[in-house]
């Protein structure tokens, strides 16, 4: 295997519904809120992790791909391969070859395996907020996230109980995003690349998706320069 290149695609990502991605702070401040979303620590602003936008699209691949069931829930590895055929293991092997999986066994088969497979090809990145967008917001005085309220109805009583708050980075947010891909021989993986962004689309990020949260969309996509926005725009899943 040769590493010809490492080609990179990038775009902006724009949220068309609030997006939570928590933090995991362990403390609840005072005058706080109950769940707040990860922040750069030295400027305070949000950002999407690029292990988050990884995870996600990994995940949603294989349920595509209809090996979930074969794996009992955990990411696809090597390991699983036996249990895969047709289309399965096509697609099992694109997924592998894009994401990279761990050698798990010291068989001659699966060496060969992990041999043709070779490196996980993609690394994501983190996403910044776009700086022009940020512009916008502080010349209009406004905040770069906002807290959403939230609580339970009882259906019997039809008062609200549990009440709670959400902080999100509101709609409308612009981030900058960075993919690269390893180019191993000559190899054009870009094709499912953008299946996996698709999907991203339709599926969304974050958390508290089947309540809204979390839709995106890419615009403006290129590799190396090159537009490639209207292929991702002709996928239908």
């Amino acid at each position: 295997m040769r590493l010809t290149k490492i080609s990179k695609i990038t775009a902006t990502i724009e949220l068309m519904s609030g997006l939570h991605i928590g933090s995991g702070d362990a403390e609840m401040q005072i005058g706080g809120t109950d769940n707040p979303v990860i922040k750069n620590p030295i400027n305070n602003q949000p950002y999407i992790p690029g292990s988050s936008l990884k995870g996600k699209m990994r995940s949603l691949m294989e349920w595509k791909a209809g090996v979930v069931s074969k794996t009992n829930g955990k990411p696809l590895g090597f390991s699983h391969f036996a249990e895969l055929e047709g289309d399965q293991r096509n697609d099992g092997k694109f997924i592998l070859q894009l994401f990279g999986g761990a050698p798990e066994s010291d068989k001659t088969a699966m060496d060969q395996l992990v041999g043709e497979i070779g490196p996980g090809r993609l690394s994501f990145w983190d996403c910044s907020l776009n700086p022009a967008w940020v512009a916008e917001v502080d010349k209009k005085n406004q905040l770069l996230t906002e807290i959403k309220m939230e609580n339970s109805i009882d259906r019997i009583k039809g008062v609200a109980e549990n009440p709670r708050n959400t902080e999100r980075v509101p709609a409308s947010s612009r981030f900058d995003f960075q993919l690269t891909i390893k180019v191993i021989n000559d190899e054009d993986m870009l094709e499912p690349v953008l299946q996996g962004l698709r999907l991203l689309e339709l599926a969304g990020i974050g958390g508290s998706g089947s309540r809204g949260y979390g839709k995106l969309r890419f615009t403006d996509l290129a590799i190396d320069g090159e537009q490639i926005q209207e292929q991702l725009d002709a996928i239908n899943i």
